[in-house]
């Protein structure tokens, strides 16, 4: 199976293309990198969260973090154009799209969406039926998102680190 038909690269561009569910993306597409290249920062992959990061702090108006991450995505893009990763997307238009994004956010354009273009009929295919599945989601809850999850897990694991930490620290200044 090529990569892009893997079922988490299905859904990224489902909630890219369709209801602009960006923090989705970058949930959906996180969870496939750490499948197949877990800590490589500069995957193909890690340049779509880059650009699904991107378009989530744009919409919120956070135009500094937004130029920011999409400037790290286009350089990822730029370094990996070759990958497999973009075999079957309009590789040209997916960047200049990305830059238009960048100099729109400069100018303090208000915040302008685009596509990724598929150029495989299958999966093109593949993404419009699952984008036809798609709930209908209000702008104020894909805009406060990240405000709006259950958060519990990752609460309980930032705590067991900070305890792990403390302990950790409290072991090295006992005398031996």
């Amino acid at each position: 199976m090529h990569p892009l038909f893997h079922r988490l690269f299905v859904d990224f561009c489902t909630y890219f293309n369709g209801n602009q569910d960006y923090f989705e993306c970058h949930e959906v597409l996180e969870e496939y990198w750490k499948e197949v290249a877990p800590g490589d920062k500069n995957h193909p992959l890690v340049g779509y969260v880059q650009l699904a990061t991107g378009m989530y702090h744009w919409r919120r108006n956070n135009r500094n973090g937004a130029m920011k991450i999409l400037e790290k995505a286009l350089h990822n893009f730029s370094t990996n154009q070759t990958s497999p990763f973009f075999d079957f997307i309009h590789f040209n238009q997916l960047y200049n799209d990305c830059e238009n994004s960048i100099t729109l956010i400069k100018k303090g354009d208000e915040f302008t969406p685009f596509q990724i273009i598929i150029q495989n009929n299958e999966l093109s295919a593949l993404v419009h039926q699952k984008i036809c599945e798609l709930p209908t989601v209000p702008l104020n809850y894909l805009l406060h998102k990240h405000m709006l999850r259950d958060r519990s897990d990752i609460l309980i694991a930032r705590n067991k680190k900070l305890e792990e930490r403390q302990l950790n620290k409290k072991n090295k200044k006992r005398p031996t």
